[in-house]
């Protein structure tokens, strides 16, 4: 009687833990069972926009967000028991972004997307990584000090950007007579300067100094100018998908909160960084640690 009461509750046990399964499997919805039917994900990743994420070479990306972004691939393959998931990585441009991301080409990406009240209509952001200034780089001998000695002047940006749109309507508001060059990418707006087809390049303050440890003399240029704005970056997912949000949040947050977020920061910013192992220099400002202090997904 005893054995056979055992047994009982035995198969009574293995059938509650199977059907628990079959319920946890049920309950996993949007990006999430789509990596688990998958084994797989899709992240997004920009190729000029150091050190938040760029390529070094070939199909390998780097920088600050890029290892944010694999921190979170690592709570998924724990949480998902999915120990052999296959990473991919895509590049995509300022332009193109917002579609990947909801046509489903990307899962979720994590590199210098500024979170705005209008983007999100669109997609969801995750708590923010960083914030960011608006400012400009300029040679040292321009002459270039602010916005308003831009005036008459070929000026270079990002297109796809919020700086894009700031810098239209600063030429608009002002009446600088600034021909703006909207370039593809960072490193193409950069360039721009630097051969002298534009005086100066609009864009987060942060990206300026990679762009300036990525230059051939990095001492020719400065970072100038009054902000014209104060930016938070998060990553981007599909919207309304709240448990992978809620998965991406909780991993940003305890990297923030333990202190694991800091190495990260200092390898990105105050170290040398590859290809050629220059400094940015780039101190945590006070606006930052605030958000480490307290994890938020508020745009600015």
């Amino acid at each position: 009687m005893k054995a056979s009461l055992n047994s009982v509750l035995r198969v009574g046990m293995i059938a509650a833990s199977l059907l628990a399964s079959g319920a946890q499997a049920q309950e996993l919805t949007g990006t999430l069972k789509k990596i688990k039917d998958s084994g797989s994900i899709t992240l997004g990743a920009r190729e000029s926009a150091a050190p938040f994420s760029y390529n070094l070479q070939g199909t390998q990306f780097a920088g600050y967000s890029v290892d944010i972004m694999m921190k979170v691939v690592d709570r998924i393959k724990t949480e998902l028991k999915l120990p052999d998931l296959k990473v991919t990585v895509m590049p995509f441009t300022a332009q193109n972004r917002i579609v990947l991301i909801q046509n489903g080409t990307l899962d979720f990406e994590c590199s210098s997307t500024t979170n705005t009240v209008e983007r999100q209509q669109q997609v969801s952001f995750s708590n923010s990584i960083f914030v960011v200034s608006t400012r400009l780089i300029t040679g040292k001998e321009s002459g270039v000090k602010d916005f308003a000695d831009l005036k008459g002047k070929n000026v270079a940006t990002t297109a796809g950007t919020t700086s894009e749109r700031l810098l239209n309507k600063l030429n608009e508001d002002k009446q600088l007579g600034m021909n703006i060059i909207a370039a593809k990418e960072n490193g193409q707006a950069f360039l721009a300067v630097e051969t002298g087809r534009a005086v100066a390049y609009m864009m987060d303050d942060a990206i300026l100094y990679g762009e300036r440890a990525k230059a051939k003399d990095a001492s020719k240029w400065v970072v100038v100018g009054t902000p014209q704005s104060f930016e938070a970056y998060g990553c981007m997912m599909s919207k309304g998908d709240t448990a992978f949000k809620k998965l991406v949040d909780e991993t940003i947050a305890d990297l923030m909160k333990s202190g694991e977020i800091l190495p990260i920061y200092n390898k990105w910013f105050e170290q040398p960084i590859p290809p050629r192992g220059t400094l940015l220099g780039f101190t945590v400002s006070d606006d930052l640690k605030k958000l480490y202090a307290n994890p938020n997904d508020k745009a600015l």
